[in-house]
């Protein structure tokens, strides 16, 4: 059974929330929309490039870890 995605949000190497991207925009104060832009690869890209990446805030997809049972 396939529910809604779930994602892990960190900042740096601290886990912020972890939840779907709705639950995770109520904890944060954001929209749905901008934890799904945080796994895109233009902002893995921006994070990589950027001077001070703990400062850096990433999200994960974790549904695309290829889990099957």
């Amino acid at each position: 059974m396939k529910g809604k995605p779930e994602f892990a949000v960190y900042k740096g190497d601290d886990l912020l929330v972890l939840g779907t991207a709705e639950e995770c925009a109520a904890k944060l104060g954001v929209t749905p929309r901008y934890i799904y832009w945080l796994t895109t690869p233009v902002n893995i890209r921006r994070i990589e490039k950027s001077k001070n990446p703990e400062k850096c805030t990433v999200a994960i997809r974790l549904d695309d870890d290829g889990e099957e049972e």
